[in-house]
């Protein structure tokens, strides 16, 4: 049968950009920049992007642009005979599956949240009645089983009508919405009262901040968000290499998708902390940040009903793209490994992630008394194994399997990473890849293990 293909560059881009922007984009980002030294971290952030994401990233699409394959037979048909890289393939399939198993869950929250400002439901409460709705929510196994499975359902559905009809149709039309909604919030954010002093919390390079926090953590920090932010590791992207056409250099799409990427994370930046200083309040990391504060932020605002509905509609378009693309390389893992057809794929696959969401929903409230010992509920212990495990370690794999002569080599990478036309990975990076690279990338799972 042949290979789907993307029907546009820009199709692939969003797409694939849809794949890197998640939720960790709109909270975590803001908040490790404000709290290291502002433009110092974003300085560093950028730095590491070139220097880790955009290398292995190529490697990640070459990997499936060579095979026109999904992860476990892009390894056999790249991988010399009697080669056994193809297990890794296997675990990226285990990793992709274990994001879904809680990812769906919070993406059910950002839904949630989205319909319950739409509808009013937060017009005229307290502060404290607004933290309550968050608690009240992950105490109902009902409606977080409702939100999760809204969003399985739905991204099992689009994927289900194929990569143009389905996914590329429907990705294009979320990505475009979120840069213009993200666009209008931050245009919004900056014009409030006082929103001056968040742009300069943010975005200022702030020696003394820096200084408190350690130019050596500020570095770690940029250097771990620079990594995780698009998800390598998992072939999550290599999927998507498999739909693409030769006519440009994977480097120039790996450099548009990080800029892409940095820039929802940027400008999301730009909507919180303005915002959050505006209201005297100042922004917290997680859940209790999109939440709790947030929500109390646009209550405080004249139309806060309208902003309210439409940062979380934003917010639910970034998480549902991930979802829809990771669904996506699911079902080409089961298509591509068990000959089923795209239909049988979306029906078994999305069978088997619902159930398997369950013990995270239930985790919040029935099940709330499982604890992992030094990690805490089944949702954090989900994130630990796929974020500090399978994403660095599967990154490594990724990284030898291109430049080691016991892969795939350097020589076929760089052949077909420099194919189009656009930037080129130049050879002299070889040593770098060889030699550095690995050792960076075993410093952030030494660091995500500690």
């Amino acid at each position: 049968m042949k290979r789907e293909s993307f029907g546009s560059r820009l199709g692939f881009l969003l797409v694939s950009v849809g794949c890197a922007v998640g939720i960790g984009n709109v909270w975590k980002f803001p908040y490790v920049t404000g709290e290291n030294g502002g433009g110092i971290f974003v300085l560093f952030y950028l730095l590491f992007l070139l220097v880790m994401g955009v290398p292995v990233l190529t490697m990640e699409l070459a990997v499936g642009r060579a095979s026109g394959k999904s992860a476990v037979l892009a390894y056999r048909a790249l991988e010399k005979p009697g080669s056994l890289w193809h297990i890794h393939g296997w675990f990226c399939v285990a990793g992709c599956a274990l994001l879904m198993m809680y990812y769906t869950t919070v993406s059910g929250w950002m839904l949630g949240y989205f319909v319950k400002f739409a509808a009013g439901s937060f017009s005229g409460l307290s502060g404290e009645a607004v933290d309550g709705v968050f608690s009240a929510m992950l105490a109902s196994p009902g409606e977080m089983s409702l939100w999760m499975i809204l969003t399985v359902v739905g991204g099992f559905l689009v994927c289900s009508f194929g990569l143009r009809g389905g996914l590329e149709k429907v990705t294009k039309v979320m990505m475009l919405g979120l840069l213009f909604l993200i666009a209008v919030l931050a245009v919004h954010s900056l014009t409030l009262p006082g929103a001056g002093e968040g742009v300069r919390f943010y975005l200022l390079p702030d020696l003394d901040r820096a200084a408190a926090a350690g130019l050596g953590n500020v570095a770690t920090a940029a250097m771990n968000q620079a990594f995780f932010t698009l998800s390598l590791g998992i072939a999550a992207m290599e999927v998507f290499g498999s739909y693409m056409s030769r006519e440009h250099t994977l480097t120039s799409e790996a450099v548009r998708i990080c800029a892409l990427d940095t820039f929802v994370a940027l400008m999301a930046g730009l909507i919180i902390f303005p915002a959050c200083f505006s209201f005297g309040v100042r922004p917290d990391s997680g859940p209790s940040l999109i939440f709790m504060t947030l929500p109390k932020v646009f209550l405080g605002m004249a139309g806060g009903r309208l902003w309210g509905t439409l940062f979380f509609l934003f917010m639910t378009f970034a998480s549902f793209s991930t979802v829809i693309a990771v669904f996506e390389n699911l079902q080409a893992n089961c298509m591509d490994n068990f000959g089923w057809s795209r239909k049988k794929s979306a029906l078994l696959g999305g069978a088997f992630i619902l159930i398997a969401s369950f013990p995270c929903v239930l985790g919040f409230n029935l099940w709330k008394g499982v604890q992992f010992p030094g990690i805490g509920d089944i949702q954090t212990f989900e994130d630990f194994l796929v974020s500090n495990l399978l994403l660095p370690l599967g990154s490594l794999v990724y990284l030898l399997f291109c430049v080691t002569k016991w892969g795939w080599g350097f020589d076929s990478y760089l052949a077909e990473t420099n194919t189009g036309e656009g930037l080129r990975m130049p050879r002299w990076l070889k040593p770098y890849f060889q030699y550095v690279l690995p050792v960076l990338i075993l410093v952030i799972l030494v660091q995500g293990l500690i």
